[in-house]
């Protein structure tokens, strides 16, 4: 049986990790193993505790001693994943499992190397913000100019990759920047990417959303610097 290692980079998720466990754990996917890895990013919440409360349902719990963004949580995942499938998990809810199914549909069937979820599909009702959709349009389109990918979000949270493809990228970026430079390096390696429309619930910047403009400067950057 193949398995999907799902990995969820954890920063101060208190509130929100062990109902985002119960949502992992509710999904049954078509004839592929679950293998939860949780990193910790050195929270400063009941994050740990809350996580050794539910270790049960994690089959990797890792713990980092120094923030290193998620960049670096995410880095430490892939090095410890060892499925077929590598699904990118944020620990804020805004992004739903019960979409997995949908996104490990293409790779299944073989007909790609990578799943980005679309946040802005036009055919779905979309609650995101329109001044992060206009931004994330600009940084898709700019991104697309360099890496000839006709992608509509790249920022997107939610990407489902061969093992043997994302394990071939040496993540540089700690920050939101690892979205561009993802993009950038599955460019440059030929990847063939899919687009299938997720469910998407953004927070509010007093639930927590923290993205603003020293991210947006740096996604500039970073698409530049891969490219």
């Amino acid at each position: 049986m193949q398995k999907l290692s799902i990995i969820i980079p954890c920063y101060n998720a208190g509130k929100n990790i062990e109902i985002l466990l119960n949502r992992i754990i509710a999904i049954t996917l078509d004839n592929i193993e679950k293998e939860i890895i949780v990193v910790d990013d050195c929270s400063k919440d009941d994050s740990r505790d809350v996580l050794r409360k539910n270790e049960e349902k994690i089959n990797k719990l890792l713990f980092h001693e120094k923030n290193t963004g998620k960049g670096g949580a995410v880095r430490t995942g892939i090095e410890n994943a060892t499925g077929d499938y590598i699904l990118i998990q944020d620990s804020d809810l805004e992004y739903n499992p019960k979409d997995y199914n949908k996104m490990l549909r293409p790779l299944l069937n073989d007909e790609c190397d990578v799943v980005y979820g679309n946040r802005f599909d036009r055919k779905l009702y979309n609650k995101g913000y329109f001044v992060n959709r206009i931004a994330n349009k600009f940084f898709t389109r700019f991104s697309n100019f360099f890496t000839h990918y006709n992608l509509t979000d790249i920022e997107t949270g939610y990407k489902v990759f061969k093992s043997q493809i994302i394990k071939k990228i040496e993540i540089q970026e700690n920050g939101f920047g690892i979205e561009p430079e993802i993009t950038a390096k599955l460019s440059k390696l030929k990847a063939k990417i899919i687009e299938v429309p997720i469910e998407y619930n953004p927070r509010t910047k007093a639930e927590g959303k923290s993205i603003g403009i020293k991210d947006g400067i740096r996604t500039l950057y970073c698409i530049l610097k891969y490219r």
